[in-house]
């Protein structure tokens, strides 16, 4: 859990210098190109393949392609079509698909970790709701695509650190490079499709914040919360991807002194941290009961 309390400061930051410094001023396209470029001359020099089998090597590029590549390239779609609050909104829907997409997976209905994280998205619709512009149904497509791919890299991520014998004693800062190759290919292709070379940086704060986003909040970032992601169960990764919603918010009022509604984020983020709480207390319970079933099957035979 402390990596995704420690990515989630990062992240909390790092909305507050895309939105101050960035947003507007550079090419959304060509920010993208360069956090993932960054991250990935970070991690490419641990590289070792050799023990890897090419099928592994597909599927954790691949994931990184979805989970990074293809999020952003809805993601930053969708604000042609929404507004900055309506896109914060409709993203809280992630935790939904990871638990949805981890029963399919598991071919079990854990109503526990479904009920956490409803009321983890309840939280964050009170902080983040606003009056919803019209005509933006087709914005909403794109902002699920982009929570969509966001939560099937993390499941698929998880499941394959599970399932594949040969990455349990694999460090995974030797492998990890990968999933930025992956994201690196479709944000290239992306920004030669959309990317305009018009608004590239111009100050050194820019080409700093940059740097910063690349080697931190996508590099460190995105590794530690994925080393996360297969410590913790289904239900308290839910949680934590609505966390950033609050802490965000709290970042940005105190730093950059934005407007916000103090109230709304103290009932909005104990609304999530108590679901977290919830999650945890039904986890161990259940780990109670099975121990004790298992006691009990042991004494009886």
């Amino acid at each position: 859990m402390k990596y995704l309390f420690g990515v989630t400061i990062i992240w909390a930051f790092s909305f507050s210098l895309i939105g101050v410094y960035l947003s507007g001023y550079v090419d959304a396209w060509f920010s993208v190109l360069m956090r993932i470029g960054i991250a990935t001359l970070i991690f490419l020099p641990f590289l070792r393949l050799n023990k890897i089998k090419a099928e592994t090597i597909y599927r954790l590029t691949s994931i990184g392609a979805v989970q990074l590549g293809l999020m952003y390239c809805f993601y930053f779609q969708s604000f042609r079509f929404l507004t900055v609050p309506e896109v914060l909104l409709f993203s809280v829907f992630t935790p939904i698909y990871i638990t949805l997409l981890n029963d399919i997976l598991s071919k079990q209905f854990h109503k526990g970790h479904l009920l956490t994280a409803l009321i983890a998205v309840l939280g964050a619709v009170y902080i983040q709701y606003s009056s919803i512009s019209e005509n933006v149904f087709l914005g909403f497509l794109i902002t699920q695509s982009a929570n969509f791919c966001f939560a099937v890299g993390q499941v698929a991520y998880k499941y394959l650190l599970k399932s594949i014998p040969e990455l349990e004693s694999t460090p995974k800062h030797t492998i990890f490079g990968l999933f930025f190759i992956g994201a690196f290919i479709v944000s290239l292709i992306a920004f030669f499709i959309f990317g305009s070379t018009e608004k590239m940086p111009t100050t050194p704060v820019q080409w700093g914040i940059l740097l910063y986003l690349g080697a931190v909040a996508s590099g460190a970032g995105y590794f530690f919360w994925n080393q996360g992601v297969v410590k913790v169960n289904t239900g308290s990764l839910a949680i934590m991807n609505n966390a950033l919603i609050p802490v965000g918010l709290i970042v940005n009022l105190l730093i950059w002194n934005k407007e916000a509604d103090i109230k709304k984020i103290l009932i909005g983020g104990s609304l999530i941290f108590a679901s977290l709480a919830l999650n945890e207390y039904i986890s161990k319970r259940n780990k109670g009961i099975s121990k004790s079933l298992l006691i009990r099957n042991v004494k009886a035979n």
